[in-house]
């Protein structure tokens, strides 16, 4: 029963954060706009950046982080209070519902009609929590990616296609983790990762047909 109003808690609370939409927020306050008629339609810090600039886009980013982080601190102190440390896989599989429901709330955010951001920053920061090394390494997957095409949107797809790759190869040959932790943590990372790239589903056709956002401004209008 402890488990399961642990779990209840961290999957409400994760949700609730993750629904507060920082672009919408600042588009909003600042510029007297919603961010979600620009661009891509996207709350998320790209979108931010080219309609808005650097100071919006970084606040965004900046948001969107901390509510992620806060959502996997409150999961881990909840289960430190309340479970102690006895269960490895259980801490870990609390931490990623925690992860899971802050970017549910950002996929599709309660208080703003459920519009939301495609949730690279939110899951970004979330895992940084949780398993830095993988996130680094999807990170320097990102990196790779943008700097070849100076397309955001595929070095997100391609840094969330890699994130059970990494979670697997880190989990087994560094970090030694029982077979049963590893097979759970792949799993949600295929499922979170493949999330990640649904979001971008728009975007897969825009990168296709070659008219995808560059940051170089080579791209062609639809």
């Amino acid at each position: 029963m402890t488990i399961l109003l642990i779990c209840l808690a961290v999957a409400a609370v994760s949700y609730l954060l993750g629904s507060i939409m920082f672009g919408v927020i600042i588009s909003n306050w600042f510029y007297h706009d919603d961010i979600r008629t620009h661009g891509s339609g996207s709350a998320g810090m790209t979108n931010m950046l080219r309609t808005f600039g650097k100071k919006a886009a970084v606040f965004t980013a900046a948001g969107d982080g901390l509510k992620a982080v806060a959502s996997v601190l409150f999961a881990r102190l909840l289960v430190s209070m309340l479970l102690g440390g006895e269960n490895q896989l259980v801490a870990m599989l609390i931490e990623y519902l925690a992860m899971a429901f802050v970017m549910l709330g950002h996929f599709k955010p309660l208080f703003f009609g459920f519009k939301g951001g495609k949730g690279v920053i939110t899951g970004g920061f979330s895992l940084l929590v949780i398993n830095p090394p993988v996130v680094l390494s999807m990170l320097a997957v990102f990196l790779v990616a943008f700097c070849t095409s100076r397309m955001v949107s595929l070095g997100s797809i391609l840094a969330a296609s890699s994130y059970p790759v990494f979670t697997l190869l880190y989990g087994l040959v560094f970090q030694k983790q029982p077979l049963q932790q590893v097979i759970a943590a792949t799993a949600i990372a295929l499922f979170l990762g493949g999330s990640v790239v649904y979001m971008h589903r728009s975007n897969i056709k825009r990168i296709l047909s070659g008219t995808e956002y560059k940051f170089d401004g080579s791209h062609k209008k639809n």
